[in-house]
């Protein structure tokens, strides 16, 4: 992966070394200017800092993952697609290591888009075949983390009245992802 100058088309400002096949898809946190998400043919997905060329948390999927998306609803969850036609959901505040959620949507294509809905909470899928799916949100994965309590996904003005809800989604992922940005061990 390269990080390019929007000045000099020609010139690399970084190069991330992490994947070993075809990236796929490269996708920015909506809450963090410094996080990104990567997924390959390698079966994995990759979780990065722009500041450091080496990844912050690697995911195995088992499978070539077609496309990945941040959530716009909370800041540590995201959704990968795979060749096998499973959906993976994960959320790092409730588990770092595996998805909450690995589910079968189809059988005989590969997934290769994933989106969210920014109004409601839908996730879209798209496959090799020209399908397209639209799913809604369990409660489970459609959780709001802040960095000292979970919120539901409805309605708390009350509760919440002063607080920065971006502020609070950085924070959140700052305090998911502080373990791990330090260089790995080799």
């Amino acid at each position: 992966i390269y990080k390019c100058s929007k000045s000099y088309s020609g010139q690399y400002i970084e190069s991330y070394k992490g994947h070993h096949m075809a990236v796929y898809a490269v996708s920015w946190n909506p809450f963090h200017e410094d996080i990104f998400i990567s997924c390959s043919a390698d079966w994995t997905v990759k979780l990065w800092n722009h500041e450091h060329c080496y990844p912050l948390i690697n995911f195995d999927l088992g499978n070539s993952v077609g496309d990945v998306a941040w959530s716009p609803y909370s800041s540590t969850s995201f959704a990968a697609v795979t060749s096998d036609g499973k959906v993976h959901m994960y959320d790092l505040s409730e588990n770092r290591k595996d998805p909450l959620c690995a589910q079968k949507i189809v059988k005989r294509a590969k997934l290769t888009k994933v989106r969210f809905n920014h109004n409601e909470y839908l996730l879209i899928v798209g496959d090799d075949r020209a399908g397209v799916n639209s799913f809604k949100l369990s409660p489970n994965l459609r959780k709001i983390h802040s960095a000292n309590s979970q919120v539901d996904g409805e309605d708390n003005s009350s509760t919440m009245q002063d607080v920065d809800p971006f502020q609070t989604q950085r924070k959140t992922i700052d305090s998911v992802l502080s373990m791990y940005n330090m260089r790995p061990k080799i």
